[in-house]
């Protein structure tokens, strides 16, 4: 395997290095809003979550890992576990939806994992500040992209959680300012502790969220390890059975690393419109285009190719079945595309059974396949063209040069808010809609981030 990594020092020394350094009022003032907006957005949407297939009962296990709960649980105010229980259900019910924001070039959800990690670390031990949490999250952020980036081919394991992990540690490194041996051993834990298998994407299956929920848990097992005096392995990422030589088909570590000097990933990262997998995206924006500006319908459609990068084939390009899982479903662009030729867009409602068995829905999908271009980008989305033909013999063409939500295309804050609302409303708590909007404009300021978070009624 050729790691990249000639001539340079470890790697775990470095991405650690730079968390622990990270100040906020050092970080560039683009950076310090994207964590805040998603730090909202990240919490809505787990708050969404609480209403997730198969969340209730993620819930009630957890329930049965220990008594004396000390942290909150996103979506279930007035209910807690232990730290590291909570952890698990807010990873689960983060990305449960397919609704949390994603940094594209790494192929990476980077704040399921570490917001779950950092809000059950931030409830055990001292009050932490707005500040601190909110530099925590830029720290996650860095250290999990950069790992993601580092790698250039296609996914073989499920990156979300085994790079996951390791932001997570760096972040809590960060927040609770951990010496730095520790938080080397701390990192080092990590590795031992990764797991996330690409083959529940293949099936849709909804261990996806449940790798996500595992990787929040075990950063803090991980931390708590190395606080307890244990050494970590030394060389986690760059060994010769480390991270890049387990989990990924090559490594390109020096370049990657190179980037924590030129700003903080957080400003890449891409917000999801819709509660899909972000590969679907560019096709239900296309859909909507055909739909808006050519006259496209569901009644006129006989056939639709949606031609994209391999990766958007591989994660999406799967047939539309019969008894669907909910997570299935939200990685099938057949399924997407029918619903937004139907419905017009597609929301948190459309992944419920009715709809899922919806006959109309599955008769449309037939006629929609993905057809995988020449892109050489293993990690690329776009560019892509959607083509449709109608029933009255006509062609019509829509390009998709970037993704609704990406840093080329952001949402605006009225549409960001409207997501947020959304998602509150899904859980039965959309009262709590504007007290959460306050209280992430002001969190920097907060001495006491967890009460703050609270206090919004959104969590225990």
């Amino acid at each position: 395997m050729t790691t990249g990594a000639d001539n340079i020092e470890n790697p775990a020394h470095v991405l650690i290095d730079h968390a622990l350094a990270l100040e906020w009022e050092s970080i560039p003032t683009e950076a310090q809003e994207r964590a805040q907006t998603f730090l909202h957005d990240s919490l809505a949407v787990g708050v969404a979550g609480r209403n997730a297939a198969h969340a209730d009962g993620v819930f009630a296990m957890a329930q049965g890992w220990g008594e004396g709960g000390v942290a909150s649980v996103l979506g279930r105010p007035g209910l807690r576990l232990p730290a590291a229980s909570a952890a698990f259900v807010n990873g689960f019910q983060i990305h449960g939806q397919e609704y949390d924001c994603v940094h594209e070039p790494a192929v990476l959800h980077p704040m399921a994992t570490a917001l779950a990690a950092l809000l059950a670390e931030a409830e055990r031990g001292d009050p932490v500040r707005g500040e601190d949490f909110l530099a925590a999250i830029v720290a996650a952020v860095d250290v999990s992209v950069t790992i993601g980036i580092a790698a250039p081919d296609a996914l073989t394991f499920f990156r979300p959680a085994t790079a996951g992990i390791f932001g997570c540690v760096a972040g809590i490194a960060r927040m609770r300012r951990l010496p730095r041996a520790e938080a080397l051993d701390a990192f080092g834990h990590a590795l031992a502790l990764t797991s996330g298998t690409m083959q529940a994407h293949v099936e849709g299956k909804p261990a996806l969220p449940v790798q996500v929920a595992s990787a929040a848990r075990n950063a803090l097992v991980a931390v708590d390890l190395a606080r307890a005096g244990m050494s970590g392995i030394a060389h986690p990422l760059d060994g010769p059975f480390g991270y890049f030589a387990l989990m990924e088909k090559r490594a390109a570590l020096a370049p990657a690393l190179a980037r924590l000097g030129q700003g903080h990933r957080i400003t890449e990262v891409s917000w999801k419109p819709f509660p899909t997998g972000r590969a679907g995206h560019g096709g239900i924006v296309a859909v909507q285009d055909l739909m808006a500006g050519q006259g496209l319908t569901a009644a006129n459609l006989e056939s639709l190719e949606y031609h994209a990068p391999p990766l958007i084939h591989r994660l999406v390009g799967r047939a539309a079945k019969a008894d669907m899982e909910p997570g299935y479903a939200r990685l099938c662009m057949q399924y997407l595309a029918a619903v937004t030729l139907l419905r017009g867009k597609v929301a948190l409602g459309d992944f419920q059974r009715a709809s899922l068995d919806d006959p109309k829905v599955h008769a449309l999908a037939g006629r929609i396949r993905v057809i995988a271009n020449d892109n050489p980008d293993m990690a690329a989305f776009a560019p892509a063209r959607a083509m449709a033909r109608t029933v009255d013999g006509r062609t019509l063409v829509q390009d998709v040069e970037a993704q609704f939500g990406s840093p080329q295309w952001p949402l605006s804050r009225e549409q960001h808010m409207e997501k947020a609302q959304g998602c509150l409303e899904f859980a039965g708590l959309g009262h709590c809609h504007a007290g959460l909007a306050v209280a992430i404009d002001t969190f920097a300021a907060a001495r006491d981030a967890m009460a703050t978070l609270r206090a919004t009624g959104v969590m225990g």
